[in-house]
C-alpha cells in the first residue's frame, strides 16, 4: 500500500530494453534480512570508495557452515540502509570505478531507491521506496530528480540526498544491477509472487500476468519489476510491484529454510555477488554480522510502502517529475527518527 496519489510518468522512454535496474538490491537485502549466509563470501575490498562484494567459484570454497555460530550480533539500535538499483549498462561496479578515477559524473541513475529501516529490536522491518523522479534538492548540485544523484556523485551522494531528505544517519548502502537480481530469483528456483493487478509486458518476452500467484522465473521477475507502460498510473503501479516482489522474496527464503544454513545459499551468493557494490562499512563481514543479526525479522509484520507525493508536474527546466509531499515526508521523517514506523503504519493503514 502506498500514500501517493496515482500518475503517469510523462517523460520520454529513455531506458533500453535491457537497461540494469529495480529491485535487485531491494531483493538481496531480504535476502540478507531472513539470514542469508553472507559470512561464506570473502574478498579483498577493490581499489575507490567502494567494496563489491563477491563469492568463490564453487560451494567447497569459504569456511564451514558452522562458523555462523561465532558470528557476533548486531548490537542494539535502529538501522537505516539504502538500497539502490542501477540502470547501468554494463556493470555497477565498474562504473563506480570509473567514477572515483575522473572524480566526474557517470551515465547511471537509481532506477530503483528504497530505505530499509530495521527497528531497534531487529524483528520488524520496514521498507520506504522513494520514486525515481522525486524532485529534491542534493546536497551540492541544487535540484534534480532524485535518481540522478547516482550519477553525480555514487552511491555515497545517493545517501546524503536520502539522509538529508528524512533527516536520519544512513548506516549502510547497497547497490545492484540487473544481473545480480536477476540470478538471485533463478538461483532460488523462482519466486511465488501474488500479483495485483494483470498486464501483459510491453517488451522482451511480453510475459503475460494473471491477477493472483504467479511463479516468476528469473526473467519474468524483471519484466515484472520493470513494467511501468501496462498501467494508467505508470511508476505507482511499479513501485507497488517492487514491493510485492519483496513479500515474496521473503516468504520464499523462509519456507526453503535457508536461515542459517550458509552451504545452502552459496549457489544463490554465488551468482549475484560478482554485481554487488556495498559501503566500505559493510562489506562481507559487516553482510554476514547483518544477516546473523536479522534472523528473528517476522515477515508477516514488516511493512513496505512509497514515500509520500502529491502526483506529477514539470520542473523549471522543463522535466516530467514528480512533487515530494513536503508535510507528508516530514511525518515520516519524525516516525524514522524515533523508531517509531510501526505507530505510523497503524495510523495511516499501511500493511
Amino acid at each position: 500500500m502506498t500514500e501517493s496519489g496515482p500518475g503517469r510518468d510523462r517523460g520520454a522512454r529513455r531506458r533500453r530494453i535491457r537497461s540494469r535496474l529495480l529491485l535487485a538490491a531491494a531483493a538481496l537485502l531480504v535476502v540478507i534480512g531472513a539470514g542469508t549466509a553472507w559470512l561464506v563470501l570473502v574478498r579483498p575490498p577493490a581499489p575507490g570508495p567502494a567494496a563489491p562484494v563477491t563469492a568463490s567459484a564453487g560451494p567447497t570454497a569459504g569456511p564451514s557452515p558452522t562458523a555462523a555460530a561465532s558470528l557476533p550480533d548486531l548490537g542494539s539500535g535502529p538501522m537505516n540502509i539504502l538500497l539502490l538499483g542501477s540502470d547501468i549498462r554494463g556493470s555497477a561496479r565498474d562504473a563506480l570505478a570509473r567514477q572515483a578515477a575522473s572524480g566526474g559524473a557517470v551515465d547511471q541513475r537509481a532506477d530503483m531507491m528504497m530505505l530499509l529501516h530495521v527497528q531497534a529490536d531487529h524483528r520488524r522491518v520496514f521498507g520506504i521506496s522513494i520514486m525515481r523522479d522525486t524532485w529534491v534538492t542534493i546536497p551540492g548540485h541544487g535540484e534534480s530528480k532524485i535518481n540522478a544523484s547516482l550519477a553525480l556523485g555514487g552511491p555515497q551522494l545517493a545517501a546524503a540526498t536520502v539522509g538529508s531528505i528524512l533527516s536520519v544517519h544512513i548506516d549502510h548502502w547497497i547497490l545492484l544491477d540487473f544481473d545480480g537480481f536477476k540470478a538471485i530469483t533463478d538461483a532460488l528456483g523462482g519466486v511465488d509472487v501474488n500479483v495485483p493487478v494483470a498486464f501483459t509486458a510491453t517488451f522482451d518476452t511480453h510475459h503475460r500476468f494473471v491477477r493472483g500467484t504467479n511463479h516468476l522465473d528469473g526473467q519474468a521477475a524483471l519484466e515484472f519489476v520493470r513494467e511501468r507502460y501496462a498501467f494508467p498510473d505508470g511508476d505507482y503501479q511499479r513501485v507497488r510491484d517492487q514491493q510485492a516482489f519483496v513479500r515474496s522474496v521473503i516468504a520464499q527464503i523462509l519456507a526453503q529454510g535457508r536461515v542459517g544454513d550458509p552451504a545452502g545459499t552459496l549457489a544463490l551468493i554465488g551468482a549475484a555477488a560478482p554485481h554487488l557494490v556495498t559501503d566500505e562499512g559493510l562489506g562481507a563481514k559487516g553482510l554476514a554480522v547483518l544477516a546473523y543479526g536479522l534472523r528473528r525479522v517476522d515477515p508477516s509484520s514488516d511493512v513496505f510502502f512509497t514515500l509520500p507525493t502529491s502526483g506529477t508536474g514539470t520542473s523549471p527546466d522543463g522535466q516530467s517529475i514528480v512533487i515530494a509531499d513536503r508535510a507528508g515526508i516530514a511525518s515520516v521523517a519524525s516516525a524514522l527518527g524515533s523508531d517509531s514506523l510501526g505507530q505510523y503504519a497503524a495510523l495511516h493503514r499501511l500493511s
